[in-house]
């Protein structure tokens, strides 16, 4: 039995998606960072620029904790694709990499945001083509139409 997973991240949230003998499953994992991180003393509230708010210890805590329980959902995965618009999946590339299973990651691409019906999509297409290099994506497939499987939201 081939475990493939594609992974959306972003520092926010990630969209895991998993098929298993052709069953598809969406996890959704939510880093919680904004409600951690607090910015005392600021006049203009709590900020939205990730790069200042790195600068606070407690920003890559709360990170190094968000991708350990994301690495969790893939440690059992055959293969690994991982995209996402920022520098949240090279971080990620990294942890894999230090938790020794590296080689598992077939693919990493810069892609903005999009919806869960377009990452399991992405995801199907790009595993697809792994099998079958000639293959053509599935005409029939409709991102409206609810997903094999179940979806489940995993809050860290």
């Amino acid at each position: 039995m081939r475990k493939e997973i594609g992974l959306w991240i972003d520092h926010r949230q990630a969209v895991v998606v998993t098929f298993i003998d052709g069953t598809e499953e969406i996890k959704r994992i939510t880093s919680d960072i904004e409600q951690h991180i607090r910015h005392t003393g600021s006049e203009h509230g709590p900020l939205d620029d990730t790069t200042e708010i790195r600068r606070d210890g407690r920003f890559d805590h709360y990170l190094s904790q968000y991708y350990r329980t994301v690495i969790d959902w893939l440690l059992d995965a055959d293969a690994i694709l991982i995209f996402g618009p920022d520098e949240a999946k090279d971080e990620l590339k990294e942890q894999i990499e230090s938790n020794g299973f590296g080689e598992h990651i077939v693919g990493i691409e810069t892609m903005d945001k999009l919806t869960d019906a377009q990452i399991a999509a992405k995801v199907r297409e790009y595993f697809q083509q792994l099998v079958s290099p000639n293959a053509t994506p599935n005409s029939t497939y409709d991102p409206d139409v609810p997903f094999r499987g179940h979806s489940d939201t995993y809050i860290g």
